[in-house]
């Protein structure tokens, strides 16, 4: 998932995607906490991609306001 993808979507449509991603972090979590999980990389991508759409959500959020 990049930015401009991001960009393109509606802030309803980014809201449910922060959604999806702080589930997939939860469970990522869960999985290390139990020991069954086998790629540690797919914790920092959720992380890191929660992060990218809250700051398009922000961008978009100021930009309403400015207009």
């Amino acid at each position: 998932m990049n930015a401009q993808e991001l960009r393109d979507k509606t802030p309803d449509q980014l809201r449910e995607e922060l959604a999806n991603l702080k589930k997939e972090s939860f469970n990522l979590r869960f999985q290390q906490a139990t020991g069954q999980m086998e790629n540690t990389s797919g914790m920092k991508a959720a992380r890191r991609n929660a992060a990218r759409v809250k700051t398009i959500l922000n961008e978009k959020a100021a930009q309403a306001a400015a207009e």
